[in-house]
């Protein structure tokens, strides 16, 4: 079966401590399929599971965006649709790499697009962890990576986060000082807390060699500081990272699977694994293009996330409850004492709500609320005075 693997695959599986059986676990993802296989059982698994279902209730349990893409970005993809006859009927995919180089002010080979950022995640585990260089990641936080690690039998250290909600960077390095990735979301899911970049920087430059930070921020957009807070100067400086981004949230596209990440190219060759997976298809390519760019929109759509998501923790605050915080993204957590996550989820879909399904072992009482358009937190309202009565 080993004769089947790539011989640059072979030996940097071997050098990072595989044994031949593990290996051929490994090579299950080179391909890409069970890489975005395993990544699939988060948001989007959780929203697909549940879709038929949810048709007649409020759905704010998946951090997606209460409306879909913006105009310029249908206007585009509807364009591009008449020619997906052809694979790139007019540069698609080298539009998008342009597009986002130029907005985040990075080389165009530092710029990766795949189909989402799931993939991505995936990837990076497979390509940087073994059974010898483990996973470190906050705890809570964003379940996809790990999912991979355990398939993979890689060590997994999970670090709490500090008492205001950071990552606890210095923590997570003592936890496994010899681990090929270290796990960044920024802002965090599900609190929607920020890390300062100081801490983050603090971590690129303290790691051990060869190993990475793998920096997410799916909800950068969302931020109050974007773009001064992004981590996009360390991949400028040629540093030991790889930052992932994703359309699914402020650009409402989640359903259209568009990431990409940035890295300096040979970590984002290997991030690759010698055989890249899918890019998204051409009208959603240029969706996104053309939606990157509409700043007076993302700004006009911030601001109606903000004012939701301020109007519900006032009102949850005044009803006694601790709100975690603050948050940055377009969501919340509710800590809802002694009662249970699981059973406070089937009290609101009782109530037409559909709030996040509990997930986060550590925080078994505290569920998350998705912040959605100002209807959406209304009734999200109206049924939280219901079930406290």
């Amino acid at each position: 079966m080993t004769q089947l693997i790539h011989e640059d695959i072979k030996d940097d599986l071997l050098g990072r401590g595989y044994s031949r059986r593990q290996m051929m676990r490994a090579a299950l993802m080179f391909g890409g399929a069970a890489a975005t296989a395993l990544s699939l059982n988060t948001e989007l698994a959780f929203a697909q599971d549940e879709d038929a279902a949810a048709k007649n209730l409020v759905r704010i349990g998946s951090n997606e965006c209460w409306v879909g893409p913006m105009t310029p970005g249908l206007q585009a993809g509807n364009s591009a649709f008449t020619n997906s006859n052809r694979y790139s009927p007019n540069g698609e995919a080298a539009q998008l790499v342009k597009a986002i180089a130029t907005m985040e002010n990075v080389p165009e080979d530092n710029v990766v697009t795949y189909a989402g950022s799931g993939e991505i995640l995936s990837r990076t585990v497979v390509a940087f962890c073994s059974p010898t260089k483990g996973f470190v990641q906050a705890d809570p936080s964003y379940d996809s990576p790990q999912r991979v690690a355990k398939f993979l039998n890689v060590p997994i250290s999970y670090v709490p986060l500090t008492s205001d909600y950071r990552h606890d960077v210095k923590a997570m390095l003592a936890a496994n000082p010899n681990a090929g990735v270290y796990y960044v979301v920024n802002p965090n899911n599900p609190t929607g807390t920020m890390t300062p970049m100081a801490e983050i920087e603090w971590l690129v430059d303290n790691k051990p060699a060869g190993s990475i930070v793998l920096i997410d921020e799916a909800y950068i957009h969302w931020s109050k500081d974007y773009p001064n807070n992004t981590a996009t100067h360390l991949v400028r400086a040629g540093k030991d990272v790889v930052l992932t981004r994703t359309f699914s949230k402020v650009f409402g596209m989640a359903g259209a699977r568009v990431g990409f990440l940035m890295a300096k190219p040979e970590i984002a060759k290997k991030v690759g694994l010698y055989d890249r997976g899918e890019r998204p298809s051409i009208p959603t390519t240029a969706c996104a293009t053309a939606s990157l760019t509409a700043t007076a929109l993302i700004n006009a759509r911030r601001k109606e996330m903000v004012d939701a998501r301020t109007m519900t923790v006032d009102y949850l605050t005044k009803r006694g409850l601790k709100v975690i915080g603050p948050s940055e993204g377009n969501m919340i957590m509710v800590d809802w004492k002694t009662k249970s996550a699981k059973d406070m989820g089937a009290m609101y879909k009782a109530q037409g709500v559909q709030i996040a399904s509990p997930r986060w072992p550590s925080w078994p009482n505290v569920g998350r609320i998705s912040v959605g358009s100002k209807t959406d937190m209304e009734a999200f309202m109206n049924a939280t005075g219901k079930i406290l009565a």
